[in-house]
């Protein structure tokens, strides 16, 4: 048995918590090799994450100009194999800091390189990674040329931002005030806006989870979950063999570079995927495809810091319907957070209720 000892960040938030809950379902694996314990991180004491994990402990905002230096203090006192990157805000400023965290410290960054971040972080470099390539991609545009764009497609379209994540500053607009205004909104926000063919939900939307090997030269896992949203997140999911949107996300995740974990947003259109989005982290999804048999955050680390070669290719066909849940704690454990800025086992409840 392996002991691996793992710092996930963000604990607070969807993403991080999928990766806590299958490195998780790793431990409790009758064949399992390796044993995770995780330290979660937060810059929030009411993270739920901080509570469910080996450890916890407080780290400053990741726009902060001390994030970086105590993400390396931690990463060293707690002597840790590897960092899970658990929001979208930290993927930037962690890949652009990543090689001073493995050249400090013993702790490998479970991200994708600085260039293939730069691309799937912006939605137009994306747009048109995926053109050059010859991938099929929801039609795209930015705000000089919105009169064209809406003369060849009509109302609806979709106006969200470059640099933007879930479903914040999306719109759906239906006339030019309405696209007016939602620039404005995301201009406001400090982002950039680009126009998108809308799709509508009469065409299935798909969430791909790939994982890809630490040289970028083969597919680890793939596996394609058809979902329902609400709020920006898959509450509804089939998960299948769907093997006419897996194939050309693997294509797309392997073409842009990426390695470790990679997450596809596409549309199925007349037999057609339409990607709209490439996401260069695990997914909120995760977790699913754990209990389906492929756990990636447990595979990327396998083979990252560990050097395995991972093929998996079969996986249990499921129906996932999420529901809310609740972490409790005592007020002593939550002030002890406070005052010492870190938490280790205590005594955090998850009531089996539903």
């Amino acid at each position: 048995m392996v002991n691996a000892k793992v710092l996930v960040t963000a604990v607070g938030g969807i993403v991080a918590q999928g990766i806590i809950k299958s490195l998780k379902l790793a431990n409790m694996s009758d064949n399992g090799q390796i044993k995770y314990k995780i330290i979660g991180a937060d810059m929030n004491a009411q993270a739920a994450g901080l509570y469910r994990c080996d450890k916890g402990v407080l780290l400053p905002s990741a726009a902060s100009n001390r994030y970086v230096d105590s993400l390396l203090e931690i990463a060293k006192q707690e002597q840790a194999d590897a960092i899970f990157v658990g929001s979208d805000e930290e993927i930037p400023i962690i890949g652009n800091s990543r090689k001073r965290i493995e050249s400090e410290t013993n702790t490998k960054v479970l991200i994708s390189p600085k260039e293939v971040l730069d691309i799937a972080r912006d939605k137009w470099k994306t747009y048109l990674f995926l053109k050059e390539n010859n991938l099929d991609v929801a039609a795209s545009t930015l705000p000089d040329n919105a009169e064209g764009f809406v003369r060849e497609f009509g109302y609806p379209i979709v106006v969200k931002p470059r640099e933007g994540y879930g479903s914040k500053n999306f719109h759906v607009v239906r006339s030019c005030s309405e696209t007016h205004q939602a620039i404005s909104n995301i201009q406001r926000a400090g982002w950039h806006a680009m126009l998108q063919e809308f799709i509508d939900e009469n065409h299935a939307e798909y969430t791909s989870g790939i994982t890809i090997d630490s040289r970028g030269e083969y597919v680890m896992s793939s596996v394609s979950i058809q979902k329902t949203l609400k709020g920006g997140q898959t509450y509804k999911a089939l998960i299948d063999d769907y093997e006419d949107v897996r194939k050309p996300s693997e294509e797309a995740g392997l073409r842009l570079g990426g390695i470790g974990a990679i997450n596809i947003q596409a549309k199925l259109v007349r037999g057609r995927l339409k990607i709209f989005e490439i996401n260069p982290r695990f997914s909120a999804t995760c977790p699913m495809r754990s209990i389906a048999g492929v756990n990636e955050p447990d595979i990327v680390y396998r083979n990252t810091v560990l050097g395995e070669e991972i093929k998996l290719k079969e996986y249990k066909r499921l129906v996932c319907m999420r529901y809310w849940n609740e972490v409790y704690i005592t007020f002593q454990t939550y002030e002890e957070l406070l005052r010492t800025g870190a938490v280790g086992p205590n005594d955090s409840l998850i009531s089996d209720y539903f």
